[in-house]
């Protein structure tokens, strides 16, 4: 079993008082070896993953698919562009996804030894941001017609949202997942720009145990693997397993071996 981030987001949308059930902060997490948890806040694991695997799922995997996924009018689409920023395990999750659902992949990296990765990883187009500066616009080039991107999992916050705004396509939706690049961007943009843009800006927050089903479905049809980095460490070691992923050597999931 796999244990849902937000313990008493069951379904629909968050609320105030589900949004406060999150696993490793008001309710305990998962980084010990025995833990107690609401059957409803459980989820069976996809029978092709290991463990290793399958914890990658309850935070970097979920929050991937609500972005692609949890806007149901906008939902992600056969013949659809996606961007991903890095390669985090969200942007992972996210090219995985975007592949099985017949979807074009732009990723954007910082070298092209973790370009190539990605490509193996099945995205169609790489941009390197610290050669290319004006990445959104690139990005938007590589579409048909030029029209820009369906979807965007912005990853990078304040410092990254000008070329996010650039990439997207009228009615295309940026997911904001987190603010890698730091909360404070010198050129950050204005709700003005998404009318320009005509597009649709949302945070998220992990999601649903519904949407978890949806997923591990999803993953079980189309044989997907998690990308797990190829060190792992033991939970005696985690503070070193903090440092590692703080001095960005992990590629995809960091994980921690409980025995």
């Amino acid at each position: 079993m796999l244990t849902l981030f937000n313990q008493g987001h069951l379904a629909g949308s968050l609320d105030f008082q589900t949004a406060a059930t999150g696993v490793g902060g008001t309710i305990d997490g998962a980084l010990q070896q025995y833990g107690a948890y609401s059957e409803q806040g459980l989820v069976a694991m996809p029978s092709n993953l290991d463990f290793l695997q399958g914890s990658t799922l309850t935070c970097a995997g979920l929050t991937a698919w609500n972005g692609l996924y949890g806007l149901e009018s906008r939902s992600l689409k056969p013949g659809d562009w996606v961007l991903t920023q890095g390669t985090g395990g969200v942007s992972m999750f996210a090219i995985q996804f975007a592949k099985a659902a017949g979807a074009k992949v732009i990723a954007t990296t910082s070298s092209a030894e973790k370009g190539e990765k990605l490509k193996a990883l099945g995205a169609d187009h790489v941009i390197n941001y610290k050669e290319v500066s004006n990445w959104g616009e690139e990005a938007k080039k590589l579409t048909p017609g030029g029209r820009g991107v369906q979807h965007i999992l912005e990853v990078g916050g304040p410092n990254t949202m000008t070329q996010s705004l650039k990439a997207i396509s009228f009615d295309g939706v940026i997911s904001i997942i987190g603010f890698l690049g730091g909360v404070k961007g010198e050129q950050q943009p204005t709700f003005l720009d998404c009318l320009n843009n005509i597009c649709t800006v949302r945070g998220v927050l992990v999601g649903s145990r519904q949407q978890f089903e949806e997923m591990n479905r999803a993953i079980e049809a189309n044989d997907i693997k998690p990308v797990v980095d190829e060190k792992v460490f033991t939970l005696e070691e985690t503070k070193e397993a903090y440092q590692y992923m703080w001095d960005q050597k992990h590629f995809g999931k960091l994980c921690i071996q409980i025995n």
